[in-house]
């Protein structure tokens, strides 16, 4: 895993500049444009190695588990994720990854990692 000390040295014009890169990447391509709350979830998903449910993605995002269900419907449309029953529980959802989500948050990362290398963030000022 790479340091997070170059991210840290970056100055806030410089964080939302990568950002904005990254936004303005996905809104130019030809892939699905996440709302923030989609994305958000999409990562917790991605970035929480445990198994998620509907319940335990509303209680992290501290969201209703309503609002949780329909930016899963949306990734699940997209093929980001998978619903199955939870097989201790019939009343609980598991939410599963799939490789349209590892794919997709991968090229968010490449973007990311490229505008970090381009622009020398570990020589700049805070």
């Amino acid at each position: 895993m790479q340091s997070l000390a170059p991210i840290a040295k970056a100055k806030r014009s410089d964080a939302l500049a990568i950002w904005h890169r990254v936004t303005l990447e996905t809104v130019l391509s030809n892939g699905p444009d996440l709302s923030s709350r989609q994305l958000s979830v999409l990562m917790t998903i991605y970035l929480d190695n445990s198994n998620q449910t509907v319940k335990s993605l509303s209680e992290k995002l501290n969201v209703t588990k309503a609002v949780i269900s329909r930016a899963l419907d949306t990734l699940t449309k997209y093929g980001f994720v998978k619903r199955a029953p939870d097989p201790r529980d019939r009343r609980s959802i598991i939410v599963m990854r799939t490789s349209g989500g590892i794919l997709y948050l991968q090229h968010f990362a490449d973007i990311i990692q490229s505008e970090i290398k381009s622009n020398n963030f570990s020589s700049a000022a805070a």
